[in-house]
């Protein structure tokens, strides 16, 4: 049964998770009392249930602190996470719940396990070693301690984060460039005749990409840059540390090394070498870009003095003379796209594609009892089939305290009970798409159903599981590989058959025009290069910050990561204190990005070979990847479904780089 999120209040969620921590502290004190002889019903199944039983309080408590409109339901919400966190880290640290599952692991009950069950057994001896047993009692005190004090680090850099408002005051003038229903959406400001342009994604991507005014470009960026600056600065500055110091205390080099031993990569080597295998050939391409937008700065000739970067190209130009290069170069103009992508084709589109590549049909639950009135609720069925297999929330629009970003957010997870039967999973998108107005309906930019596409690739590789074990459902795979399946999704909103399926005018349901379509595919690679060194410096900065065994400044690691751009440094500004990928689960682990697409577009290519559509490829990946989770490392999901070794070739050719041999 879906859970009532409409009776959410802050009491109420902290007995949700107080009840949990005490059901799940019942069945570990009986795991480690369990007399002789250990088997895995006195021993791993409970250990299943009680992780069960908190992930569950996870969806109904913690999650609240991401999206509930009452602040403190929010507040109270990113207090429990903590205490769950703190629960979870915990457990591993147990010296006899370590003892009880040593104990099961050198069993003949255990001898006798394979696939999942055996998997689960390893993963949980390699839980314990990586929590420092083994080490003196001292050292393992000092690395619980640290652990602990990350992860007050951790919720706490999210919550202001979340909770952070700024904006500019600007007035209509001041908006030249862009559309109507954009300023139709934004918030009027104190004084007659001035709007607020403000930090969600809705309000500061078109203004940066879209508006005439450089200075109020370089004002509005200053301010996005710096959005919880003197709060979280010395909150990510103490994180390192404390990561640098655990990694030593496990005995290994930086913390890179230890977060990347259980990632595809291996080592901070290993994406180097990666890195190294593109740059020359991308800094290249991405002088090229700078270049021609460069000499557009100097044509235009309005606002080219120092106080606003003068003749040079600055960061907060990039996005404006890229959508003037569409316009220029390919007659793309992103607002007439919008007209064909209102959200709830976008939506349709997105189900219909899906359904008749996976095999599935989505029903609209009208009654949601979500938190929020503005959340529809979904599920999924097999087609032709009248049960429900999983369950997910779509929470898209921004609004106060509200996770800044886009992201799937794992709410039940699924696993075969003792029945026989499977427990339906559940999961939310949360982000933050352009709203509708009085006058229009929600209108997204190619960009922003790229990114709803993108996130469903999560929530089908979370909802299609069929893993047994609660722990391998999902996608809980290799942090370097989770990304691959949201990576592949994307293609789809690239391929011209499919755009004319869905995309129609809102005003007069005309599909979008062919020739756009082919206007639109073609200026997908416009400024490639400059956009993938971008993401190269997120990954150098997360690198730098992760893979040194010397202390590190945040700030210095900003700025020198950052020259990976080619462009200048924004003065004065902090960006790290709101990448929020720093703190939230891709430390050591931002290069996955770039890594995964590597084997999204990889995966995409044999539909491309077979067809973009085709249900038969389609069965192969849901059966060999979504629908595996990490039963079996990700290296296995690539082989099974590609049936070859896996390759760059695909990669480096939308990149535009010269790919050897496969």
């Amino acid at each position: 049964m879906l859970h009532d999120y409409t009776s959410t209040t802050a009491d109420g969620i902290e007995v949700i998770a107080e009840s949990a921590i005490a059901q799940a502290d019942e069945l570990v004190a009986a795991v480690v009392a369990a007399p002789a002889p250990r088997t895995w019903a006195n021993t791993m199944a409970p250990l299943e249930e009680a992780g069960t039983i908190v992930g569950d309080a996870y969806g109904q408590s913690p999650f609240m602190a991401r999206v509930h409109p009452d602040k403190e339901v929010r507040a109270r919400g990113a207090a429990i996470e903590e205490r769950l966190a703190k629960w979870g880290t915990e457990l591993v640290f147990r010296p006899d719940l370590y003892e009880a599952v040593k104990e099961y692991a050198e069993s003949d009950d255990a001898s006798g396990l394979g696939g999942t069950a055996a998997r689960l057994v390893a993963f949980w001896l390699r839980d314990f070693r990586r929590a420092g047993h083994g080490l003196s009692p001292e050292a393992q005190s000092e690395l619980k301690r640290l652990q602990q004090r990350l992860i007050e680090l951790q919720v706490e850099y999210s919550k202001n984060l979340d909770e952070w408002e700024d904006h500019i005051e600007v007035t209509r003038d001041d908006l030249t460039g862009l559309p109507d229903e954009y300023i139709d959406g934004l918030r009027s400001a104190d004084t007659p005749e001035a709007y607020r342009v403000g930090m969600a994604y809705p309000d500061y991507i078109p203004f940066i990409e879209q508006a005439t005014r450089r200075d109020l470009r370089m004002q509005l960026q200053f301010k996005f840059w710096n959005r919880a600056a003197e709060a979280n600065t010395p909150l990510l500055a103490e994180a390192v540390e404390i990561r640098q110091a655990m990694a030593v205390l496990l005995g290994m080099p930086t913390w890179a090394h230890h977060a990347m031993e259980v990632k595809m990569a291996k080592t901070p080597d290993a994406v180097e070498e990666f890195y190294q295998s593109i740059i020359p050939q991308l800094k290249e391409k991405a002088a090229a870009d700078i270049e021609t937008m460069t000499a557009m700065l100097r044509e235009d000739g309005a606002l080219l003095d120092e106080t606003v970067g003068g003749s040079r190209l600055q960061p907060w130009d990039t996005g404006y003379y890229t959508t003037q290069l569409r316009k220029q170069d390919y007659g793309i103009d992103q607002n007439e796209v919008a007209r064909y992508f209102p959200l709830e084709r976008v939506i349709d589109g997105m189900f219909e594609i899906t359904g008749e590549v996976f095999g599935l049909e989505y029903h609209r639950i009208e009654d949601a009892r979500a938190w929020h009135p503005d959340v529809y609720l979904y599920e999924i069925r097999n087609t032709g089939t009248s049960e429900a297999i999983a369950h997910f929330y779509a929470d898209l629009f921004p609004r106060e305290g509200k996770f800044g970003h886009a992201a799937a957010f794992p709410l039940v997870s699924g696993r075969r009970l003792e029945d026989g039967s499977y427990r339906r999973p559940v999961a939310a998108i949360v982000a933050n798409l352009t709203k509708p107005t009085e006058t229009a309906p929600s209108l997204l930019k190619h960009d922003e159903a790229l990114t709803l596409f993108h996130e469903f690739g999560h929530i089908l590789h979370f909802c299609l599981t069929t893993v047994d074990v609660g722990r391998f459902a999902g996608f809980d795979t290799e942090w370097d590989f989770v990304e691959a399946p949201s990576q592949i999704m994307e293609h789809w909103m690239w391929q011209p058959e499919v755009l004319r399926r869905f995309a129609r005018h809102h005003e007069t349901n005309e599909p979008i025009p062919e020739d756009l379509v082919a206007r639109l595919v073609a200026a997908r690679d416009l400024n490639v290069g400059l956009f993938t060194m971008r993401q190269i410096f997120l990954g150098k900065l997360d690198l730098l910050l992760h893979a040194a065994a010397d202390p590190v400044d945040v700030d210095d690691a900003y700025r020198s990561a950052y020259e990976f751009t080619g462009l200048p440094f924004h003065e004065g500004t902090h960006f790290p204190a709101s990448f929020g990928h720093l703190m939230g689960g891709y430390d050591a682990g931002y290069y996955g990005y770039l890594w995964s697409k590597v084997y999204g577009d990889d995966m995409f290519s044999v539909f491309a070979e077979e067809g973009v559509l085709s249900p038969a490829v389609g069965r192969r990946y849901r059966d060999e990847v979504l629908a595996r989770g990490h039963s079996r490392d990700a290296i296995e999901h690539l082989r099974a479904f590609l049936r070859r070794e896996p390759s760059t070739a695909a990669f480096l050719t939308e990149l535009g780089l010269e790919p050897g041999p496969r």
